[in-house]
């Protein structure tokens, strides 16, 4: 359309299209320009280091057999191996770009950068998902390079039939073929990933099976060792109270030996009813206890999680005339530093209050509860089999307490547990839930691992033959390639 002839109205709108459309593309242009460096200043060096080494040693490939072998338009083949360079980066940020870039260098008079088209095809396509969109881009990119082939006998007259059957032949072997074993590799990563999964579940599951049998059969010796000696210490206990009273009537010189008889017993008794709780209970006997569950000790967790980015605010409003048992210090401790991992682990940056309270109303309580907000939707939590929560029940539970876990409504998590103070087989106690972040579904969080993954969809064979598929696929372009630069050399 000759803008000249029209009218001056329509003359002034078709240069401000035109002015919005290129200022459209430049701003396209900017920001591309400003996300790629945005990613390359995020990458880590490693990887800049390696792309960059990349996309020179791609120019080096184009550019170093001109000086042997000048080709006759040799600025348009320069400009063919710097355009091939660019298309190493896209590769990994754009790879869609990156397949549609390869239909002009089948056409172009670099013979060289060919050797690059299947390389960035297989690398852009095992990146594109779903495996339609790489077909797509693969084929659209055939379709330039015919494009180009025919627009390019318009423009200088030649054997327009053969270089089309030549390009489409390229085409093929180059685009083609690369883009069915890179998207038979792209199906490959997703599968290794769920299989390292799978084998990952699987040793978690192993250890925790020998740990519940290991705890079955502790559990086991612990109750023979109560039914054997238990019985048996107390008739000594009783028998020796009664010697000591019958002595002190009637043998006052033999009453010490007596009550000696007597406390022996009474110690023994006691030390079997420590062997049995450290054989009923988990790896409690292999930590330090002193100094643990203390206000010192849950300040030092809170201090390490601050640290760590964590914002919590610590309310410890347990008395200090209060003297809990060893064991129930070492409980609170535990649920602090599970309930601090976790959002550390899931929640990073969230808000977090620890609560350390005395009950009121009860005799001897300690309840400790941990809760998080939402964590921001930049963050990405890290997959967890709540494995540590299912830990921390079961020893609440044996020291007769009571434990709750569960997500709230406005997206936080809360992790609480009540203790007693005193742990001589007290029932254990309902913990209410939070008048108003309780969880959502109103019921307590199940605790678990995942049930492992169906078989049907990760198999050995299946990994295996995505690998061994694409580089029986490639072997064809291969030779191609080979072919193609020693027919070069040899002109």
């Amino acid at each position: 359309m000759d803008v000249r002839r029209l009218p001056p109205e329509r003359t002034r709108g078709a240069w401000a299209r035109a002015g919005i459309a290129t200022a459209h593309a430049a701003r396209s242009v900017r920001r591309e320009v400003t996300e790629g460096w945005a990613a390359a200043r995020r990458a880590p060096r490693r990887t800049v280091a390696t792309g960059t080494l990349a996309v020179v040693s791609a120019a080096a490939l184009g550019l170093i057999p001109l000086l042997l072998l000048p080709p006759e338009r040799p600025v348009l083949a320069v400009l063919e191996a710097l355009f091939a360079g660019c298309l190493i980066p896209l590769r990994r940020y754009r790879p869609v770009v990156a397949v549609l870039g390869t239909g002009p260098l089948l056409v172009g008079p670099n013979v060289w950068v060919l050797a690059l088209v299947p390389l960035i095809v297989v690398s852009a396509t095992r990146r594109i998902t779903p495996p339609r969109r790489a077909w797509l881009a693969a084929g659209t990119a055939c379709a330039v390079t015919l494009v180009l082939t025919t627009a390019g006998s318009l423009i200088v007259p030649g054997p327009w039939l053969t270089d089309a059957v030549g390009n489409a032949v390229s085409a093929v072997l180059l685009v083609l073929l690369p883009a069915l074993a890179g998207t038979l590799l792209g199906r490959r990563r997703p599968l290794v990933s769920l299989l390292r999964e799978r084998n990952a579940y699987l040793e978690q599951a192993r250890s925790l099976t020998a740990a519940a049998a290991r705890m079955e059969e502790r559990t086991r010796i612990a109750g023979e060792m109560h039914d054997l000696l238990g019985h048996r210490l107390s008739l000594i206990s009783v028998h020796a109270g009664a010697l000591e009273m019958a002595a002190a009537r009637q043998a006052p010189p033999l009453a010490g030996q007596a009550e000696l008889l007597r406390t022996t017993a009474g110690t023994a008794m006691e030390e079997l009813r420590d062997i049995l709780g450290l054989l009923r209970r988990e790896e409690v006997a292999s930590e330090p206890e002193a100094g643990r569950g203390t206000r010192e000790d849950i300040s030092a967790l809170v201090a390490e999680s601050r640290r760590a980015g964590v914002g919590v605010e610590l309310v410890w409003s347990v008395p200090d005339t209060a003297d809990p048992n060893p064991r129930t210090r070492q409980s609170l401790h535990r649920v602090v530093r599970e309930g601090l991992t976790n959002v550390l682990k899931h929640a990073s940056g969230a808000p977090t209050r620890v609560e350390v309270m005395e009950v009121s109303g009860t005799a001897g309580e300690i309840e400790v509860s941990v809760t998080n907000a939402a964590p921001g939707s930049d963050r990405h939590p890290q997959p967890g089999n709540r494995s540590g929560l299912v830990g921390l029940e079961e020893r609440i539970t044996l020291l007769g307490g009571s434990f709750m876990a569960g997500p709230l409504r406005d997206g936080g998590f809360r992790v609480a547990a009540r203790l007693p103070s005193r742990p001589n087989g007290m029932p254990p106690l309902a913990v209410p839930p939070p008048p108003t972040n309780e969880p959502a579904d109103g019921r307590t969080a199940r605790t678990g691992t995942r049930p492992p993954l169906s078989t049907e969809v990760l198999t050995w064979p299946r990994v295996l033959g995505a690998g061994c598929a694409a580089s029986l696929v490639i072997l064809p372009t291969a030779a191609f390639l080979v072919v193609l630069l020693a027919t070069a050399v040899l002109r």
